[in-house]
């Protein structure tokens, strides 16, 4: 067995949304790297346990991220729990498929709560604890959606924009301490591609979808760079955003 590159070995790093999917690949990744991870998870419990299982019967802390006050709570836990925190990977995410015209404010709320609300507000709590402690590292997930306009789902496009944003924006405010970099993943596939991704999948010139472990690459990438690496967005596509 490899032995776990040194710039990860130890370091307490949250993961939102890690119970499956991306967010599972993203926890399994970095504790094979020998990071000391934190598993969040809001309604699927029993998928989170099993992540924490895999990664070595790491903490699992549940939290509604809808919740400003839930946030505070999950990052005093992780706190309370390590007693410290080194990185934060922004990955829980909602994603719906809508008709602009026929939108609410419900639908439009659904997904900028989770999706750009509490990326900002898990920021804020991981850069109060890392400042702390010297500084940190920073993930937010974006998105191809971030960066190309999807018409059946602008609030997505919109809110994965603005985690773009947001993220070049904490970059400045809490550099050199903190870095705040961002992973935008393609179309990634878990066996469950629409008509509509199938057809994205035609379009990109890696001429296949991408994996969850290849995002995953990109973040730890991310978690162990540099200092001098930060407010850089990083699209894992196989090329579909030059398209």
């Amino acid at each position: 067995m490899e032995t776990p590159p040194s710039e990860l070995r130890g370091r307490v790093v949250l993961v939102t949304g890690a119970a499956k999917r991306i967010g599972r690949a993203i926890a399994l990744r970095l504790a094979n790297d020998g990071a000391r991870v934190a598993i969040h998870y809001h309604t699927s419990r029993s998928e989170a346990l099993e992540t924490a299982r895999a990664c070595g019967d790491a903490p699992v802390f549940a939290a509604n991220l809808e919740s400003v006050a839930e946030i505070e709570a999950l990052f005093t836990a992780v706190a309370a729990h390590f007693g410290r925190l080194d990185g934060l990977v922004n990955n829980a995410a909602r994603f719906t498929r809508l008709d602009p015209l026929a939108l609410t404010e419900a639908d439009w709320d659904f997904i900028h709560s989770v999706n750009l609300k509490s990326v900002f507000f898990c920021c804020q709590q991981a850069a109060r604890l890392m400042h702390g402690r010297g500084g940190g590292r920073i993930v937010n997930l974006s998105s191809l959606g971030g960066l190309r306009p999807w018409p059946e789902h602008v609030p997505y496009c919109a809110s994965k924009a603005g985690v773009i944003m947001l993220t070049r924006a904490l970059a400045r405010a809490w550099a050199p301490q903190i870095t705040v970099n961002s992973v935008a993943p393609g179309v990634i596939d878990f066996d469950d591609l629409t008509d509509r991704a199938r057809a994205m999948v035609r379009e990109t010139p890696a001429r296949r979808a991408g994996t969850a472990e290849e995002v995953a690459d990109a973040v730890a990438y991310f978690l162990a760079a540099p200092g001098f690496i930060t407010g850089q967005v990083l699209a894992v596509d196989g090329g579909l955003s030059l398209r």
